[in-house]
């Protein structure tokens, strides 16, 4: 079973990261507030936790509470660093704190100003040392690594400047392990000011550091949140928690394209694929992802779910309403360069070969690309729920994401706005804003390029006539 090394660096990262690990053990019926194991129905071994916790050699020991947990030593892969104590300080306390590796946690005062430069140049070489210490901890204790999974902002400066610098750190000391990145784009209308730079800059690395990215657009996790809660309730003033919901959105994303690696399933779907199936072309790797946020609860009488409930979860997940970026996979102005889909509970093979042909009807492939879907099948469906339906696409309207980033720093650095902020920084090169710009400008245009790529057509060959 392949084993992954989460690393939450930032504030956004360690909140996301605060909310992952408590449902990561639910969906393992690991009871967290009780030592009562009858509410959380069978226990499991310790072996199905592997993926993301370091177990106990004794495979046929049962752990149903967390307190079996931490008396079994079991703890969490994780690795959380943040130049700010206060999110981390929650994995010290609380619940949870016994499954964490005090020795992963890498603290700092006062933060990166918001600068991605101060990040990356400063910070990043300041604790580089001690970073890739606690890595290797972490790495020392897998019997299979496979992959690392960063968690992360991109418009602050500890999120998109250090967290990029542990990308780059990965790709240079572990460059054979995929590195799969969760990274969080700003609405654009925060408070600060700098962030189309550091949006800019971090982007650039994931472009050449990253396997594969899964970005949030908080644009797009703000839309979801408030029709789900206008949906409850018919009226968007009813209170609630929108940043707590809209980490979960992301946690259940991560949830859903890790099941594979953590479950077994008829046609099982392991993250060591997806690079594989998913990334046609180096830095085409912003792959859009859906899913019904609000999964179908268990059905009364024991029934099985119908044909009509697995095709509205099917057409949730590949709308454009559910996706975690402002895309339309099957728009009319969407090319597919690949398409995952990921089934979880009771859907059949059947039922994913029906969903594959009405892609293949519906969306645009490129010449190369028709047959480019591959198919997962989950037997665990997401807890407190019968089945879900999860898709991943590699789609060229990504780039309506990076003409967003690109147009917002284009615009600040036009007015060479708050560059000397950057430019103070030791390492930083001014040429660095060139740079970035030049990267936008060829990731565009290679998407650009696969839009308007049309079929070559060879005419058959004929026989010469005799002469």
């Amino acid at each position: 079973m392949s084993e992954f090394v989460v690393i939450q660096v930032g504030q956004c990262g360690n909140q996301i990261g605060s909310a992952l690990w408590p449902l990561i053990l639910q969906e393992y019926d690991i009871n967290l507030y009780s030592e009562d194991k009858k509410k959380t129905g069978d226990t499991l071994t310790p072996k199905p936790l592997s993926s993301f916790f370091n177990t106990s050699s004794k495979s046929d020991l049962a752990c149903g509470t967390l307190a079996e947990l931490i008396n079994n030593k079991v703890k969490a892969r994780a690795v959380c660093i943040d130049m700010e104590d206060s999110v981390v300080a929650r994995f010290r306390q609380g619940v949870l704190k016994d499954i964490f590796d005090k020795k992963c946690f890498i603290t700092n005062y006062p933060g990166s100003g918001n600068n991605w430069a101060e990040g990356y140049y400063e910070y990043g070489p300041i604790y580089a040392e001690k970073i890739l210490s606690s890595i290797k901890h972490a790495v020392e204790r897998c019997d299979s690594l496979h992959g690392f999974l960063l968690l992360f902002s991109t418009g602050g400066g500890t999120g998109s400047g250090l967290g990029t610098f542990v990308l780059k750190l990965l790709a240079d000391c572990y460059p054979e392990i995929e590195r799969f990145v969760a990274c969080v784009y700003p609405t654009g209308t925060e408070d600060v000011v700098t962030c189309p730079y550091n949006m800019g800059f971090a982007t650039k690395e994931l472009l050449d550091n990253a396997t594969c990215v899964f970005p949030v657009e908080n644009r797009s996790l703000l839309d979801i949140v408030e029709r789900q809660a206008k949906k409850q309730s018919g009226d968007i003033s009813s209170l609630y928690t929108p940043f707590n919901d809209m980490n979960n959105i992301i946690v259940n994303m991560l949830l859903h394209v890790t099941s594979g690696s953590r479950f077994p399933g008829s046609l099982n779907f392991d993250m060591n694929e997806l690079n594989t199936n998913m990334v046609p072309f180096p830095k085409l790797n912003f792959l859009s992802s859906g899913f019904n946020p609000c999964p179908y609860s268990s059905l009364k009488n024991g029934k099985k779910p119908s044909k009509q409930l697995k095709d509205e979860l099917f057409v949730a997940s590949c709308s454009r309403l559910n996706q975690l970026v402002k895309v339309d996979p099957l728009g009319p102005k969407s090319v597919l360069m690949a398409t995952t889909l990921i089934g979880r509970g009771g859907f059949s093979l059947s039922d994913m070969n029906g969903y594959v042909e009405k892609i293949q009807n519906k969306g645009k492939f490129a010449p190369w690309a028709f047959k480019s879907i591959k198919l997962g099948l989950c037997d665990v469906p997401p807890k407190n729920a019968t089945l879900a339906m999860f898709s991943l696409h590699n789609t060229t309207s990504v780039v309506n994401l990076f003409d967003h980033i690109h147009g917002q720093f284009t615009k600040l650095y036009k007015k060479k706005a708050h560059v000397h902020h950057y430019t103070k920084i030791s390492g930083f090169d001014r040429d660095f804003f060139l740079d970035c710009h030049e990267s936008f400008r060829g990731v565009i245009n290679a998407y650009r390029e696969i839009e308007n790529m049309s079929p070559v057509k060879i005419p058959r060959l004929t026989p010469l006539k005799d002469l």
